[in-house]
């Protein structure tokens, strides 16, 4: 499909504030958070996975390292507990 704004991100044609990037998964501050922190983690090859609702079982280790990112950066940035929204 065309480029997202998360493509534009990925590929540095958008400018983010990066707080963490691995081989599958990158993550960054909201431009306009809904929280005091509110962070993005997003895949860095979409490959289809454009929302939960179309993942398919091949992707279910890229999804499982998502949540395993998230749940890293929440404990780092928010210690006393975090909540974590998956928008479909």
């Amino acid at each position: 499909g065309p480029a997202t704004i998360f493509d534009k991100l990925l590929s540095g044609e958008w400018p983010s504030d990066k707080i963490y990037e691995d081989d599958m998964a990158f993550a960054f501050r909201d431009v306009a958070p809904q929280a005091p922190t509110h962070i993005l983690v997003i895949p860095k090859n979409r490959d289809g996975l454009v929302s939960l609702s179309k993942a398919r079982e091949d992707q279910k280790a890229l999804l499982g390292h998502l949540m395993y990112v998230a749940q890293e950066i929440g404990t780092k940035e928010c210690p006393k507990g975090f909540r974590i929204v998956i928008n479909d």
